[in-house]
């Protein structure tokens, strides 16, 4: 039996993994799906990175003594894999779905054209609003995913996108397995890419969109408890 904490991304909460992992506890394993700071039923706690991190940590030690799998999921790669440094032994793999990694001195906006969210976060009291229905197109979602989506969705705390990671070693040593959703980019981003270099790092690829957790429910569990044998 494997323990897994799932961690969704951007405006998304604990209720974005109910399908994967209802797949996961039919499986005999155990998940755990987690709210962060400032998301959906936590809306209004004040959050910057280093609260989601310790969101992850303490939801990790309320688990008792265990290994975990922790899984992040775009965003939430970032607070996950430096959650994943801290519990040491605790840890048995980390997963990062078509997730942002942890990189020294730059935040989630950090390498790529995001002036245009910095000025959404500034223009909507500090929070990254959710995306609208049209947005999701070419992602391999149905018209009910979608609308699940975007009607679960709240914004997001802008300091969390916007704080700088400071991992205390490098993200190759951690044991991960790193999932890529083909219909998002053929190619992992740069920083993925060098890490992949390691040999604790894993690439596994799927044939879906951003947002698997919705429309490959059943196909990311399994990815997931054959992430969490690889020793």
């Amino acid at each position: 039996m494997t323990r897994f904490v799932l961690v969704a991304g951007a405006w998304l909460g604990a209720w974005a993994w109910e399908e994967v992992a209802a797949e996961l506890r039919a499986a005999g394993d155990e998940a755990h799906p987690l709210t962060l700071s400032g998301l959906a039923e936590k809306r209004g706690v004040p959050a910057g990175l280093e609260t989601h991190v310790r969101d992850v940590v303490e939801e990790v030690g309320r688990l008792g003594p265990r290994d975990v799998v922790l899984v992040g999921h775009s965003y939430s790669g970032i607070p996950v894999g430096l959650a994943a440094e801290r519990i040491g032994d605790r840890l048995r793999r980390v997963v990062f779905v078509d997730a942002n990694v942890p990189v020294a001195g730059q935040s989630f906006l950090s390498g790529w054209p995001s002036e245009p969210v910095r000025e959404a976060i500034a223009t909507h009291d500090g929070f990254w609003p959710p995306l609208a229905a049209d947005d999701f197109a070419g992602q391999g979602l149905t018209e009910e995913q979608v609308r699940r989506i975007v009607d679960g969705a709240t914004p997001h705390p802008g300091a969390t996108l916007t704080d700088a990671a400071a991992p205390r070693r490098s993200p190759a040593e951690l044991p991960a397995t790193y999932v890529k959703c083909l219909l998002d980019g053929d190619e992992p981003m740069p920083a993925v890419a060098e890490l992949l270099g390691s040999d604790r790092w894993e690439l596994v690829e799927t044939d879906t969109g951003h947002w698997p957790m919705f429309s490959r429910p059943r196909a990311l569990a399994r990815i997931l408890r054959e992430a969490a044998a690889v020793r």
